[in-house]
C-alpha cells in the first residue's frame, strides 16, 4: 500500500516495519557493504569539496588517500553522484571507533562543530530510500539482510521506521511533513 502525502508517495512499510540501528551487533556494516558509495546530492558534493580539509582529520589514511586520488565522489552506473570508496568497498569517509564500530567522519566533524552540515541525507535517512520522479518523490523502506539486528531491536522496542528516523525526516522534509506522517500512522492504526 502506498500513501500520498503532498507530492510524496510513501510506502506503508515505513509505518508497519520496525527498526532501530543496533551498531553493537552490525558494527555499521551499511557503511562498508554495498555496490556503490552513499548517494549524494550535488549540494552535498559541493559541501564535501569545500570542507574536505576539516573532515580529513577524522578519516582513515586509506580514506584520505582515496579522496586525494579521486575526489570526494564519483558517478555511479545511473550517472548519480555517490561518496568515494576505498578500494571499491567501504565509504572513504568511514573510520572505526575503539569498539570496531564504523562511524562517519562527516557526522563526527559536524558534531564537533568543525563543519556546518551533517552526513549525507541518504545515510541519515537509511533504511528509507527516496527517489525523485518528475511529479513526485517516492519514499520506500529498504530491506537489507545486514540490518536484521536493527529489525529485531525495532520489534523489541516497538519503534516504527518513520519514528526511528524522525530527525532526518524533519531535516529533509520539515516538521509539517513529519506531522502528516504521524497523522497517517494514526489513521492506519484505526484501519487495522
Amino acid at each position: 500500500m502506498i500513501l500520498e502525502i503532498g507530492d510524496k508517495l510513501v510506502s506503508r512499510d515505513i509505518f508497519d516495519e520496525e527498526f532501530v540501528c543496533n551498531l553493537g551487533a552490525c558494527k555499521g556494516a551499511c557503511c562498508v557493504e554495498g555496490d556503490d558509495g552513499a548517494p549524494l546530492t550535488m549540494e552535498e558534493v559541493d559541501l564535501l569539496e569545500d570542507y574536505v580539509d576539516e573532515i580529513k582529520p577524522y578519516m582513515t589514511e586509506e580514506g584520505k588517500a582515496a579522496v586525494n586520488d579521486k575526489g570526494v565522489f564519483y558517478l555511479d552506473r545511473e550517472n548519480e553522484p555517490v561518496t568515494a570508496l576505498v578500494k571499491g568497498k567501504e565509504c572513504a569517509f568511514v573510520y572505526r571507533d575503539n569498539n570496531g564500530i564504523t562511524k562517519c567522519s562527516v557526522e563526527t566533524a559536524y558534531k564537533d562543530g568543525k563543519i556546518p552540515f551533517n552526513k549525507p541525507i541518504s545515510c541519515h535517512l537509511y533504511p528509507i530510500r527516496s527517489r525523485k520522479f518528475e511529479k513526485f518523490e517516492a519514499l520506500n523502506y529498504d530491506r537489507w539482510p545486514i540490518c536484521k539486528d536493527a529489525c529485531t531491536l525495532g520489534k523489541d522496542l516497538s519503534v516504527p521506521v518513520y519514528k526511528f528516523l524522525k530527525e532526518p525526516l524533519i531535516r529533509k522534509y520539515g516538521e509539517d511533513f513529519y506531522a502528516e506522517l504521524e497523522e497517517a500512522h494514526e489513521e492506519l492504526k484505526k484501519l487495522s
